[in-house]
């Protein structure tokens, strides 16, 4: 599947944050990921991430599709990510 997510967190658990995302998907723009994972992989992501927030406080959104081919994107500005390698 192919994977958008964005998350909004407080500034002591943004480094933890990145780096858990960085493991999974491609950053795309400072709170911004996005990728191709497995199921599996999607649901290890998401398990290291609830280790790391604080639900009462904390917000991460994902968006899933079948393809990268079925989203529609453009930027405007200065492009902040890559699709280099995974951490």
């Amino acid at each position: 599947m192919f994977v958008i997510l964005v998350y909004d967190t407080a500034v002591e658990r943004n480094p933890k944050v990145l780096k858990t995302c960085r493991k999974y998907l491609h950053w795309t723009q400072r709170s911004v990921f996005q990728g191709e994972l497995s199921s599996a992989q999607y649901r290890a992501l998401m398990a290291a991430l609830e280790a790391v927030i604080d639900p009462d406080h904390d917000t991460i959104v994902t968006y899933t599709t079948r393809s990268p081919d079925l989203v529609e994107t453009s930027t405007l500005g200065l492009w902040r990510g890559s699709p280099g390698e995974i951490l």
